[in-house]
């Protein structure tokens, strides 16, 4: 098997030559970003340390990878089945809440640690066409097509650029002081509630560009065809979920149809928080448009370490949340299978602390709490940037402990 290389899509490519007004802005002191710290020398430097590791992964791949992908895909497939299985008895307490429980956990796998990253490419070196970002169809009403454009294409190639990537607020919040308020943003602590519930549907429309069709700036042939195809799309997920398999538990369908619609439910409000987590807590940069003008490929690799935030967990947790919980991992390697994040994430933190650098990360709760907090107080005028992460340094490692033995004297090493 050979592994093919970075997405090119969101690689911008490498220009030898410096930034023009890297300097200007590195000998100002208002600039608090990183990013302006840093001189073209650093960022190229920076740049070339992340992508000899994209490079070490990338020669590496091979069967244990592939074994890994397709025995996460297995298990989902065993588990909804059975899941489904047992929802046909969901006239039964104990049989709804095993069936719903199995089903939510098998939709989160699918869509998070399968779905995501199989359309992100992460698995086309395998040359598999059952396991291939051209030909996977996930369990969600938005179809691959949009999803790739909107998610692959513009926001991992605009991170965080205020104006460019609409995933910064989604078109319809203000997460950022950057963002000029509008009255409209007063609703955003409601929307927000109603977002985290309907997940799936937002997805689907996102890569609509609503700016675009409020403004009248969308063919409307071409906003026809792709309403055409989430249309399709959203058919096929309601029939399944709310038509065929109720039917299969006989004369008990609604308690069946209310276990998909909780399972569904569960997956949308997991996959808000583990994606709101990762790119909205205060330790996320944005930026202008002026101030990634005339990109490199490093100051590209720069930006992704700074726009995007680690959640802290269990493997299981990592497993949950598609490795999403390490996003700034994700962000400099979106074609990276996921399951290389946990063992590639100290070497990041080296070139972090060597180049003094933040690396992002924080409990759950902590990152959870910290994106609510922003989403209702920007909701109003006004509104400051909040702290942002220090430089990381590695913590010390703790003491080894010798053996001892009990001596005339008191404890003495057992092995001197």
């Amino acid at each position: 098997m050979t592994p093919t290389g970075p997405s090119t899509s969101t690689i911008p490519d490498t220009q030898d030559d410096a930034r023009p007004g890297a300097s200007e802005r590195a000998a100002d002191p208002s600039a608090t970003s990183p990013l302006h710290r840093l001189s073209p020398e650093q960022i190229e430097e920076i740049g070339e340390a992340f992508q000899r590791i994209h490079d070490e992964v990338k020669a590496d791949l091979g069967e244990r990878d592939a074994h890994y992908i397709r025995s996460i895909i297995e298990f989902h497939r065993r588990l909804a089945a059975l899941s489904r299985i047992v929802l046909m008895a969901s006239r039964y307490p104990p049989a709804w809440v095993l069936g719903t429980t199995g089903l939510s956990v098998a939709k989160i796998l699918e869509n998070m640690e399968i779905g995501h990253n199989v359309l992100h490419g992460q698995w086309d070196w395998m040359n598999d066409p059952q396991i291939h970002s051209s030909t996977w169809d996930w369990d969600t009403a938005s179809t691959s097509a949009s999803w790739k454009h909107s998610h692959n294409y513009i926001h991992h190639t605009y991170t965080n650029i205020v104006g460019k990537d609409k995933d910064v607020g989604y078109e319809f919040m203000r997460i950022d002081p950057k963002q000029p308020w509008e009255p409209f943003f007063l609703l955003q602590p409601v929307l927000n509630v109603i977002v985290m519930l309907a997940f799936e549907w937002g997805v689907a429309i996102h890569d609509l560009d609503l700016e675009a069709v409020r403004k009248g700036k969308k063919d409307p042939k071409q906003l026809k065809d792709e309403l055409k195809g989430i249309g399709r799309k959203a058919g096929r997920q309601i029939l399944k979920d709310y038509i065929l398999f109720p039917a299969l538990s006989g004369k008990h369908w609604k308690k069946t149809l209310k276990a998909n619609f909780t399972a569904n439910l569960v997956r949308n409000v997991w996959s808000n928080a583990i994606i709101f987590c990762g790119h909205f807590p205060d330790q996320a940069y944005t930026f202008t448009e002026e101030e990634v003008a005339d990109e490199t490929r490093g100051g590209w690799y720069v930006r992704q370490l700074l726009g995007a935030a680690n959640i802290e967990g269990s493997d299981t947790f990592h497993l949950m949340s598609g490795n999403l919980s390490y996003q700034v991992e994700h962000h400099l390697f979106p074609d990276m299978p996921s399951s290389r994040y946990k063992e590639i994430a100290p070497k990041v933190k080296a070139v972090c602390e060597q180049y003094g650098l933040p690396y992002n990360t924080g409990p759950f709760l902590q990152q959870w709490l910290m994106v609510q907090r922003s989403i209702l107080r920007l909701a109003f005028p006004g509104g400051k940037e909040r702290p942002k992460s220090p430089p990381y340094v590695a913590p010390p490692e703790p003491p080894r402990r010798r053996p001892t033995v009990e001596g005339v004297e008191g404890p003495v090493p057992a092995f001197p």
